[in-house]
């Protein structure tokens, strides 16, 4: 099967542990992309935190972000698609946020707002490449929002799954990590937003390759040709896949792309 496009997870997939881009999965990635591939990175972070993943990748080129609520051509910073999250249902989340003092930040397609910053979100902000807009509470949320996300720890995101499970408001959230839950438009998902991209290409779904590891990526692995999961996946996301490669820190990607876009490269010829 020729792959036209692949489709990559950031997080848990093409970056390590330490978010670092190693040197094999760069050069597998950019080999795809040389045999005709199109790449296109499929994340839940934000435009401008991607962006430099894509930079460092060399390579040009559209990206799925904010779990699939826009996608964004890299060349022009032009938005192509987004889905908008209605501001009246997003303040019941808004104020149980607050209430229980828990960290969120607000996001459009290229920006990202917070209602305060301390040294620990500062740093975090600074480790994911995102550049944080202070933005008063009253001023409510920015026009065309496109996703809620919010940081804690894994027992406090825990609780808050449990108290929304009964909610019903037009909105949808995942688990984008383990301490990270998204709150945005029911049609936004990886899923979607990548069966939106392959019909604008004109690209059939059996030539789509599609590789990641958490929740939020189940929607894209289901939609492509041949959906890889990483083993750092939970076995729920690994059972919808196609297969499961090696790890994120064992560089799993590079090991998918050299076998199934033939490319091998003398080094790890043995692999």
């Amino acid at each position: 099967m020729t792959f036209r496009l692949i489709a990559l997870d950031v997080d848990g997939t093409l970056l390590d542990d330490d978010h670092q881009l190693t040197p094999r999965v760069r050069e597998a990635v950019r080999a795809a992309a040389s045999n005709g591939a199109e790449i296109v990175l499929c994340t839940g972070r934000g435009s401008t935190s991607a962006l430099p993943v894509l930079e460092e990748l060399g390579l040009p080129g559209t990206m799925i972000t904010h779990n699939g609520a826009s996608i964004v051509d890299s060349a022009t910073r032009t938005v192509l698609y987004e889905t908008e999250i209605a501001h009246e249902p997003a303040a019941r989340y808004v104020d149980y946020l607050q209430a229980r003092n828990i960290h969120f930040d607000i996001n459009t397609a290229f920006d990202l707002y917070v209602h305060e910053l301390d040294e620990f979100t500062t740093e975090m902000y600074r480790k994911w490449f995102a550049r944080p807009i202070l933005r008063r509470p009253e001023e409510g949320l920015p026009e065309k929002t496109v996703k809620l996300s919010m940081y804690a720890p894994k027992e406090v995101l825990d609780q808050v799954e449990l108290d929304w499970a009964e909610w019903v408001d037009g909105l949808h959230y995942v688990r984008s990590g383990v301490n990270f839950i998204d709150v945005q438009h029911p049609q936004s998902t990886k899923g979607k937003a990548l069966e939106k991209l392959t019909g604008l290409r004109g690209i059939p779904r059996e030539q789509v390759l599609a590789i990641g590891n958490y929740y939020n990526d189940i929607g894209m692995l289901v939609f492509a040709g041949h959906g890889v999961a990483m083993e750092n996946s939970p076995a729920e996301v690994k059972a919808e896949a196609d297969e499961v490669t090696l790890s994120n820190n064992e560089d799993g990607v590079a090991v998918v792309l050299e076998r199934l876009v033939s490319y091998k490269h003398p080094k790890y010829i043995s692999i």
